[in-house]
């Protein structure tokens, strides 16, 4: 009664004054605790509420963690949603942290949790136990001969197909003056090869084509592919779907619930997340239960299918063809949908974005330097001619060692993530510092890819860094970030070299491909991935290629 009393007897003066006393007080307790810090580093200075979410979102993530090296140098620190991030630029720092017993990939995120990628699978995934578990699986998955079999001959088979829808959309073109093997077209590689990993990353975890290089082609063409349409639509839906998948995760990591749910603007935004997020989980339900039906189905004895979805369904069952049901003395069940899901999901990003993200970025700096290119199509050619076969096996492609230092120095240049997260759960010493359970670290790669004193001349694209010298940067596992590191490093990265390596090989010796403008710096959306919007490009077969070059005047 007293309360409502002095209630009522306040003025709107009042109520305003006693809001601000509230905030004024929340700044001063925000800044006491920032300014009394333990271990307190350079950086730019965190705001109220946001932290340094302005920093960050009115900026290039690319550029900003780069220049977060160059103004704070090795070691600084931002804050996000509340949590103090300790950011890492010098390799000998982060290996550090990628090689600690007390690791785990990120702190508890409630938006991640959202996404429905949390505690499964192997990338967000902070049960160590099930990690544990998930990660041998995956390895071994993909260390059997038959998959990267698949990958190689699908990589072949595809690449047949793509090169038929690129000179039919050639030959489609007013400008050129005859059909057949004289065709050349302006494309946006970019949307093709996205099209491209996805149907074999595909075909690789599900054992089926999304047929999005089919649904692609019947885009760009008045000519349409020969598959039904029940078959290619929606492919190139999908791609694009997962693309935006990846490009959500960053809001949802770095912006609170409470921006996320309840401010217009991004609340807006988020929702569009989330509908993303169930037509992909819909997508992949629908798959994990058509499989598990046609397993359900299938006569005793008959032979099972050796791509990932079926051995993800039938993992710690009697028809379990690995037999990983215990890890380190630890006894599992059969993978629940959701984990299925999960695990389905991480490999269509890892197949389908960072590859295809990654030729792209090879392409550009190969057209950027020709003398590059054309050493490379030596090595390609002169591979091809003394194995004296149309394909490359997988055993052959690790002859073509100038391709895989253009694959290294390209994603040094320009790495698939812009950092790493990793989160300490115990005490530990790193730069000097002993940091509590609980922080943060961000490992800075396109700043360590950059740094002048692991990397003379940074700017220059040079693969002769790791061609046929004995470099022990390269070794430095905190120096050049490809496929992550330490426990957490992607059991993928065989195959995506494998892949890439084979994209290389197929593409530039049979098309000559040109920058529509070779000064036009290379388009990028970048948030924790650096995604490819478009890269536009002249392409042609080589035997024009080879008129034009020879017939030019001198």
């Amino acid at each position: 009664m007293a309360i409502q009393k002095i209630i009522e007897a306040l003025s709107v003066r009042d109520f305003f004054i006693f809001l601000v006393l509230i905030f004024a007080t929340y700044v001063f307790i925000f800044y006491y605790k920032y300014l009394t810090r333990p271990n307190p580093l350079p950086g730019p200075l965190p705001l109220p509420f946001i932290g340094n979410l302005h920093n960050i979102a009115f900026c290039d993530m690319k550029l900003f963690y780069k220049k977060c090296r160059l103004e704070y140098g090795n070691i600084c620190e931002i804050m996000i949603d509340g949590d103090r991030c300790i950011i890492l630029s010098r390799p000998e720092y982060i290996e550090k942290v990628m090689t600690s017993k007390h690791l785990m990939r990120f702190p508890y995120l409630q938006g991640l949790d959202e996404l429905g990628m949390y505690g499964r699978g192997i990338a967000s995934n902070n049960d160590y136990k099930s990690w544990r578990y998930n990660r041998q699986f995956f390895t071994q998955a993909l260390l059997v001969p038959s998959f990267m079999d698949t990958a190689v001959n699908s990589t072949n088979q595809l690449f047949e197909e793509l090169s038929k829808y690129l000179q039919s959309l050639g030959n489609q073109n007013a400008s050129n003056n005859d059909n057949g093997d004289n065709w050349t077209l302006e494309t946006d590689f970019s949307a093709w090869f996205h099209a491209f990993t996805n149907d074999i990353i595909s075909i690789i975890a599900t054992g089926e084509r999304t047929y999005s290089i089919a649904s692609y082609y019947n885009t760009q063409s008045t000519i349409k592919s020969e598959y039904p349409d029940e078959l290619v639509e929606g492919g190139s839906k999908f791609v694009k779907a997962l693309i935006k998948y990846v490009e959500g995760l960053l809001l949802f990591m770095l912006v609170g619930p409470f921006l996320r749910h309840y401010i217009p603007i991004i609340r807006n935004k988020a929702d569009s997340y989330l509908k993303n997020r169930d037509y992909i989980h819909e997508k992949l339900d629908f798959m994990i239960k058509k499989r598990k039906k046609e397993i359900e189905e299938m006569s005793v004895g008959a032979e099972m299918r050796t791509d990932m979805l079926t051995s993800l369904i039938i993992a710690n069952t009697e028809k379990d063809a690995f037999n990983v049901k215990t890890v380190g003395g630890e006894t599992f069940e059969p993978m629940t949908d959701e984990e299925i899901r999960s695990n389905l999901l991480e490999a269509f990003f890892g197949g389908t974005d960072s590859t295809a993200n990654t030729f792209c970025y090879i392409t550009y700096y190969l057209c950027k330097y020709p003398n590059v290119k054309q050493k490379m199509i030596s090595e390609i050619d002169t591979v091809f001619k003394s194995l004296n076969k149309s394909y490359l096996s997988s055993d052959d492609l690790s002859k073509l060692k100038y391709c895989e230092a253009i694959i290294k120095e390209t994603s040094r240049m320009m790495p698939v993530l812009t950092f790493l997260t990793r989160y300490i759960n115990e005490e530990y010493q790193v730069a000097g510092y002993k940091w509590g359970a609980g922080t943060i670290f961000h490992l800075n790669i396109v700043g360590v890819h950059s740094h002048p004193e692991v990397w003379p001349n940074p700017e220059i694209f040079n693969p002769d860094r790791f061609y046929d010298v004995d470099d022990k940067r390269s070794e430095n596992k905190g120096s050049l970030i490809i496929f992550g590191g330490g426990q957490r490093m992607r059991p993928g990265r065989k195959l995506a070299m494998c892949e890439l390596l084979l994209l290389m090989a197929s593409i530039f010796r049979y098309f000559n491909v040109e920058l529509v403008n070779i000064n036009e710096p290379l388009k990028i959306v970048t948030s924790t991935n650096n995604n490819v919007e478009e890269l536009k490009i002249f392409i042609c077969s080589q035997h024009v290629y080879f008129l034009r070059v020879n017939t030019a005047p001198i």
